[in-house]
């Protein structure tokens, strides 16, 4: 009787010690993004090629915190002479970051409030608007850790990001889940040993962590998945 009841205590292993979102693309649309980048352009009457060469030339520094907010305006857009001033540029920049449709927000908010996981973010973004965007959305109250590219000088997927994420958390990798939208982030997570996920919507999410033990699966899901 005794056996029997101890077995019926029995609680699930966690699969993970860590789980790691992506931003821009499962949590919150994009912050700056071409399509956010043609939205403001044609607001402010720019030449969307133009800004889309001069970005690319400079936004891989300000995504690893080489260059701050002005450095990154100044070389794309205020090298000449404006009619609207960098803070109207920037504001029209950040009112591009939206929740993301079928996102992952409310699947964050459900494995953070678990316990049972270090849940954090694991992003390239620069520094001005990856702190506007935890703010609005609070993100900071489910993440406990930000391996955000501004903050480490690193940007997914090069393997030194990861690897340095790893030395941080001090775990292994199989101990690590990470959901990123993009494939190349989602092969370079795997590479450096972590269990990674392509994020697809937040049903295809929700029922692989199920599949996993992360989450516990909905009475509607158990439902659906009776023969």
């Amino acid at each position: 009787m005794q056996e029997r009841a101890s077995r019926g205590k029995e609680t699930t292993v966690s699969p993970f010690d860590v789980i790691l979102f992506d931003v821009g693309g499962v949590l919150l649309t994009n912050g700056w993004d071409r399509g956010e980048r043609t939205a403001v352009a044609a607001h402010f009457g720019l030449d969307l090629e133009a800004l889309e060469t001069r970005s690319v030339e400079v936004m891989a520094a300000w995504d690893r915190g080489e260059i701050d907010r002005n450095q990154y305006l100044e070389a794309t857009v205020f090298y000449e002479p404006r009619s609207f001033s960098q803070d109207e540029f920037f504001e029209a920049m950040l009112s591009q970051s939206r929740l993301l449709p079928d996102g992952a927000l409310d699947i964050l908010r459900e494995v953070a409030a678990s316990n049972r996981f270090l849940v954090g973010a694991l992003n390239n973004e620069p520094r001005e608007p990856n702190e506007f965007r935890f703010g609005k959305y609070e993100l900071r109250r489910y993440f406990k850790v930000a391996f955000s590219s501004c903050y480490m000088g690193l940007r997914k997927p090069e393997p030194a990001m990861f690897q340095r994420t790893l030395d941080i958390l001090g775990c292994p990798p199989y101990r690590v889940l990470f959901i990123d939208d993009r494939e190349k982030n989602v092969a370079g997570g795997k590479a450096a040993g972590m269990k990674a996920i392509l994020f697809r919507g937040a049903d295809a999410l929700r029922k692989e962590l199920e599949e996993m033990g992360v989450l516990d699966p909905e009475p509607n899901s158990q439902q659906r998945r009776l023969p």
